[in-house]
């Protein structure tokens, strides 16, 4: 059975267990977990060959710790960039020497308390470099006394951590401009083609025996995987250059960081992860010679597929010559759609009440090279048995008219009470919510299907209660 056939079999479960019959909590989230651990597997089978690997799942894409300690107890690490991705991280069992500490904004408390850790981190700046001169001569490791910083208490590491500059290649952006980081004025990293930074680079690793390792994140939606495989190639650049300076293999660690891609216009995972592996080594050929360590960091990737949020539809109206589908789905839990729907199309599928399957709008690349993150263009799958599509938008609750889902598809005629299925939602749409107009964050399922096709759920996050938001908003 395949994850689209896991999907309708959840569906239809979501519908008999009733649960769309509640008001208060009218749509849900669902990951479907084997899908994760396939793609799970196909990253590790995508990168064997000689040489260590760590991957590490980037918590922004699923700030939701049962989802975290999947990945954990896969054996991958966890890449966090803030205080509160790295206390899931702790609380999801990852060992600090397999979590990442990345930020272009760490306080002195947020280093120290990475130091004292043993996680490995990603230098932004000079000025961070400075702040972590000054912390180590207080941090002395397990058995420091500095005060702990923010996150949950855990077992220190005793492996040494790696620690590097995180590089912009400054190689050029994709076609999503606000995604892109290796831009030539991205806030993130050192600039590598900046005047005078590679010297100062090389010059501070040779000073700092204790810097080992590089990283680069040039990936994103919307690049392509020549783009992403040439900033590789100059951060593996200038791993040699500096081991050649200081005549030894002090840099042994290259972090390639994520940002692969996700085709949302159809089934279809496209790129693979052995597609990015074979562009990366087509470029870098050294990387995988097993000289270096080779850290990864993806999170939409691994889990976007995986993810469906189900809405109830409650209205159905028709205006200016189309049919608007009024669902409880909208920019609290689609937000880059709702407000970048060319960058972010996604896939609904409309449903009957009781989950049965009756139509999917879908979008086709227009772009010439194929890859994805281009502007759509609508079409239809449908059920010949739902009858002639019509042109539609399908809208969301919140109170401004771009919160739509889909906009100018085609769509079976709709009715109060059906579902609308939103696809490739796995990442970052139901853990990174929009509070606007204080709706709630809905309740997130894990789920898995038996071969006898029943459904088992996995509780993952309750839905927030009226009473919750009030508390959030300051109320008694």
């Amino acid at each position: 059975m395949d994850f689209a056939e896991r999907r309708a079999h959840a569906v239809e479960a979501l519908a008999a267990e009733g649960v769309f019959d509640d008001d208060d909590h009218p749509l849900i989230g669902v990951l479907d977990r084997d899908e994760v651990g396939a793609r799970i597997r196909e990253l590790h089978d995508a990168f064997d060959g000689p040489g260590e690997r760590l991957h590490t799942v980037a918590a922004k894409a699923a700030t939701l710790v049962p989802v975290l300690r999947w990945f954990a107890e896969a054996g991958m690490g966890c890449e966090v960039a803030s205080p509160g991705e790295l206390a899931m991280a702790l609380e999801a069992g990852f060992d600090p020497s397999r979590i990442v500490f990345d930020s272009p904004a760490k306080t002195p408390t947020e280093l120290r308390h990475a130091l004292e850790l043993g996680a490995n981190l990603n230098i932004d700046n000079v000025q961070e470099l400075d702040r972590i001169d000054r912390l180590r001569t207080t941090v002395h490791g397990p058995g420091s006394t500095a005060e702990p910083g923010p996150g949950p208490a855990s077992t220190p590491s005793t492996r040494a951590p790696s620690i590097g500059f995180r590089i912009n290649p400054q190689t050029g952006s994709g076609g999503i401009e606000a995604m892109s980081t290796a831009s030539h004025t991205s806030k993130f990293g050192v600039g590598l083609a900046d005047p005078g930074a590679r010297e100062m680079l090389v010059q501070a690793y040779a000073e700092r025996p204790w810097l080992n390792q590089v990283h680069v994140h040039s990936g994103s939606q919307g690049m392509a995987l020549d783009q992403i495989a040439s900033g590789v190639a100059a951060v593996h650049d200038l791993a040699e250059e500096i081991n050649a300076r200081v005549g030894h293999r002090q840099v042994d660690r290259i972090d390639i960081g994520g940002g692969l891609p996700v085709n949302f216009t159809s089934e279809e995972t496209d790129p693979t992860f052995h597609r990015y592996r074979e562009a990366i080594e087509d470029a870098v050929p050294g990387l995988f010679d097993g000289r270096y360590t080779v850290t990864t960091e993806f999170g939409r990737s691994l889990l976007a597929k995986a993810g469906t949020i189900v809405a109830r539809v409650e209205y159905v109206k028709h205006i200016g010559g189309r049919q608007v589908v009024i669902t409880h789905a909208g920019a609290q839990v689609a937000t880059r759609t709702a407000f970048a729907p060319e960058s972010w199309p996604l896939r609904v599928s409309l449903h009957a009440p009781d989950g049965r399957f009756r139509g999917t709008t879908s979008a086709h690349d227009t772009r010439a090279d194929g890859e994805p993150g281009s502007t759509p263009a609508p079409s239809l799958a449908t059920d010949s048995a739902t009858g002639p599509a019509l042109r539609s938008d399908v809208a969301g609750p919140c109170c401004f008219s771009g919160d739509l889902l889909a906009q100018d598809v085609d769509l079976p005629a709709a009715e109060p009470g059906d579902l609308v299925a939103v696809h490739d939602t796995g990442a970052y749409y139901f853990s990174t919510p929009f509070s606007y107009n204080a709706l709630p964050r809905p309740e997130v399922r894990g789920y898995e299907v038996g071969a006898d096709g029943r459904v088992q759920w996995e509780p993952v996050r309750a839905a927030q209660s009226v009473g919750e938001i009030l508390a959030e908003s300051g109320g008694k």
